[in-house]
């Protein structure tokens, strides 16, 4: 499949993004439907977080998650999904004591994180893969923690996507790999753009792509303007790629779009390069991954 690169449809996220766009889905059925529309219109993968249906901001509620996924699993489309696990790692400092989390903090453990995972059995979950300046906050993923969450990844048979916003999550990725707590070929999204990850371009493309393991598969995506130039430069180097209301909510300058929208652009991007999106079925193939009964 030399030809053909898997698209990723990133659908809501948990930004504070709904007051800037009414296209990003806030209820378990906007969410759905978000998913399989962008499937309709060619992404093999359906990314899903969760939001709170009266406020839009983030939530955890395991019953969010079921709703979304059963929607999505009694509809016609095949699409895999790919369920966050990467809640629960804001750490703001309370500005009276900078020891304590403050105001918009979110912080969850391993086990806390694995939830839905391990109650719902996606095909695909993140594993955010480290520590990182994130903005103005910090997120929190010490080594210990991910050894934890992989290994309740691995026990339940799903497959971990790890997500690497730097270099130096790269290499914390390749020692779990080597301590037996990834299963079969790894997957890895490289995050770019992110203040204050990897930046968004190609020569990070190549540089984090020579540093993955061996026979792994890989992925990539940009934030805001750059959603789709990185999705040409990842595909031309043999990566597949992400798009969604997640990381960008513009067509063009000033247009916003749907989800389905920019899995369009995606395709169009493909086909420029002489590429086509696969189907669910054949990046199953690719990825190797395990169906559960449904």
């Amino acid at each position: 499949m030399n030809n053909k690169r898997i698209i990723t449809a990133a659908v809501t996220g948990a930004g504070d993004t709904t007051e800037k766009s009414s296209h990003v889905p806030v209820t378990p059925k906007e969410i759905a439907e978000a998913a399989i529309e962008s499937a309709k219109a060619g992404a093999a993968i359906a990314h899903i977080h969760v939001r709170d249906p009266q406020t839009g901001q983030l939530s955890h509620d395991l019953a969010l998650f079921r709703e979304v996924v059963e929607r999505i699993r009694e509809h016609e489309t095949d699409v895999i999904l790919n369920i966050t696990a990467g809640g629960g790692g804001d750490f703001i400092p309370d500005p009276e004591n900078p020891y304590q989390a403050g105001a918009g903090s979110d912080i969850q453990t391993p086990s806390e994180r694995h939830e839905p995972v391990g109650a719902l059995l996606p095909e695909i979950c993140t594993l955010d893969c480290g520590s990182l300046n994130f903005g103005d906050q910090i997120y929190l993923g010490p080594a210990n923690w991910l050894r934890e969450h992989a290994k309740l990844i691995q026990e339940s048979g799903v497959k971990p996507e790890l997500e690497v916003f730097d270099t130096g999550q790269i290499r914390l990725a390749n020692q779990l790999i080597s301590e037996g707590l990834i299963d079969g070929n790894p997957m890895y999204q490289f995050c770019l753009g992110i203040p204050w990850g990897a930046a968004a371009d190609a020569e990070t493309i190549a540089y984090m792509q020579n540093r993955i393991v061996e026979g792994s598969s890989w992925s990539a995506f940009g934030i805001g303007r750059l959603q789709l130039p990185i999705v040409a430069e990842a595909a031309k180097l043999g990566g597949n790629v992400r798009v969604g209301l997640e990381d960008n909510l513009y067509l063009e300058k000033g247009v916003l779009g749907t989800n389905a929208q920019l899995v369009d652009k995606a395709v169009d991007v493909l086909k420029e390069i002489n590429l086509e999106p696969m189907t669910p079925q054949e990046a199953r193939e690719a990825l190797n991954l395990k169906r559960f009964n449904q």
